[in-house]
């Protein structure tokens, strides 16, 4: 057997109930990994103590014969997922103190299914981002390197610190969230697996607002099978969220059959962009071509607006962004910098909690709801969404999944395009979609860049179909038998 730090959830779990080695054992494996990445800045809060408390439990468990679905699995949590007693800052200033007397309903479920944590991640600000350079807290770096190149690249964002904690190998597997790609952006940039469920098929209670109606947290994991496993512990009703569904949670990972014969997968025409890198629609096809030798027939389909898409998400998130951070006032918790009057100490905590990628889209959306701009842009946008989720009603009428790229490039250098912010909302541009209907997505490692670098194709299923599209990307993991791993610094070259 390899590294403990190697080994998938599904692995992790057979050795464990076949006594090869212990919760504590690979729990102290992940704290050495965990210690070794500090480097990529991944992570802002450990806590080794009380990881090697929840893995004694675990022990205890399993000794006994009581294993949980997620029994001493070793997780790194995206700092938007308030966790009762530790740090939870949003990757921002103005919660730089916040300490949580309550637990979110994702994290709880996972300390109720037997996971442990080893500690919380670093983030875009309030999960405004495609790349983890606009935490307050530094950038964090990809465990990937171009070879001969030694600069620094982005892990992707929002959930940057989550995707190279699992690369890395210093967790086995991380939460994140996703509200235009932010797990799916990543997980792509850094080879792993990224799953967006539908909205509503995780609860959003305790987890950082930035947009509510597109909000969804999600596992990244290095293979599907984990991320079948590590759903099925994340999701379920919660009557503490109204947007949850009371839908029931099936046994996601019994639906990797391997087969998907007679299945009609989509491959939407409106995704070949213009200036499209030539290895992005390489890679496309070979995906095309996976599907069909697995005896599922592509469909041509048609999203026509498909390009309306991004400019109606960055219409509706920094509104909903604008009306969710109008509490960070320096009043009730987090930041305060006195001011004269009460107005001012408002301006002055505001000016100095915020990031200038947060405070531009606060301003953003502030605008857009502004009477006289609300109808031509907020609502215009709104009645958009509904046309784009019809659009998806009538592909799925003729298909059971959809094959796209997850994203438009692979993983660029820190800082290489800071200064442009239509640059870096273009990274979003095949993911975006599936929010603004929300659908869920799943973003899966299937091949390397003429770079080195990893790159993911996304499959995109119905509403509460979660099954088919784990079932569909099962299909392209065994096909693309992506093996790479980063050069630094537990994954070994």
């Amino acid at each position: 057997m390899g590294a403990l730090t190697d080994l998938t959830i599904a692995e992790a779990r057979d050795g464990l109930a076949a006594k090869q080695f212990s919760a504590r054992e690979m729990t102290e494996a992940y704290i050495a990994a965990m210690a070794a990445a500090r480097p990529l800045n991944a992570f802002l809060v450990e806590t080794p103590e009380r990881a090697l408390v929840m893995a004694a439990a675990s022990d205890a468990r399993i000794a006994r014969g009581a294993a949980l679905p997620m029994e001493g699995m070793p997780l790194a949590i995206k700092d938007l997922f308030c966790t009762e007693g530790v740090l939870t800052t949003a990757g921002s200033r103005i919660l730089e103190r916040f300490m949580p007397p309550y637990e979110s309903t994702v994290t709880a479920k996972l300390w109720q299914a037997g996971a442990v944590m080893l500690g919380k991640v670093n983030m875009d600000e309030f999960a405004m981002g495609s790349s983890t350079v606009t935490c307050a807290h530094g950038p964090v770096e990809s465990p990937w390197r171009r070879p001969g190149d030694n600069r620094p690249l982005v892990p992707g964002g929002s959930s940057g610190g989550s995707a190279a904690a699992v690369a890395a190998r210093a967790a086995i597997a991380a939460t994140g969230t996703d509200t235009g790609g932010s797990i799916r952006q990543p997980a792509s940039f850094c080879g792993i697996v990224g799953l967006k469920p539908t909205y509503g098929r995780c609860s959003r209670w305790g987890i950082v607002a930035f947009a509510s109606s597109l909000d969804q947290a999600g596992p990244m994991t290095r293979s599907v099978r984990d991320a079948a496993i590590m759903l099925k512990a994340m999701a379920g009703h919660d009557p503490k969220d109204s947007t949850s569904a009371p839908q029931p949670v099936p046994d996601f990972e019994a639906a990797l059959t391997g087969d998907i014969r007679g299945l009609r997968i989509g491959i939407p025409r409106e995704y070949r962009l213009d200036g499209m890198p030539g290895e992005i629609e390489a890679l496309w096809q070979r995906g095309i071509e996976w599907i069909k030798d697995a005896g599922a027939k592509p469909v041509e389909i048609s999203l026509k607006l498909t390009k309306y898409a991004l400019p109606a998400y960055y219409i509706i998130a920094p509104a909903e962004a604008s009306s969710n951070l109008a509490r960070y006032d320096g009043v009730r918790f987090g930041l305060r910098v006195p001011g004269q009057s009460l107005d001012e100490m408002y301006e002055n905590t505001r000016a100095a909690g915020f990031g200038a990628e947060v405070r531009r889209r606060i301003l953003i959306g502030t605008y857009v709801l502004s009477a006289g701009y609300y109808d031509a842009y907020y609502l215009k946008a709104q009645r958009l969404r509904t046309l784009i989720a019809r659009d998806f009603a009538a592909a799925f009428e003729r298909c059971d999944a959809l094959l796209t790229p997850t994203a438009p490039s692979a993983a660029f250098a820190i800082g290489e395009k800071q200064d442009d912010p239509i640059a870096m909302y273009l990274n979003d541009v095949f993911t975006v979609p599936v929010n603004l209907a929300g659908l869920p997505g799943l973003s899966v490692p299937a091949g390397l860049s003429r770079d080195g670098l990893p790159l993911g194709l996304q499959v995109i299923g119905r509403a509460f179909d979660e099954a088919t599209v784990l079932r569909v990307g099962g299909i392209i993991e065994r096909a693309a038998a992506f093996t790479a791993k980063p050069a630094f610094p537990a994954g070994g070259g």
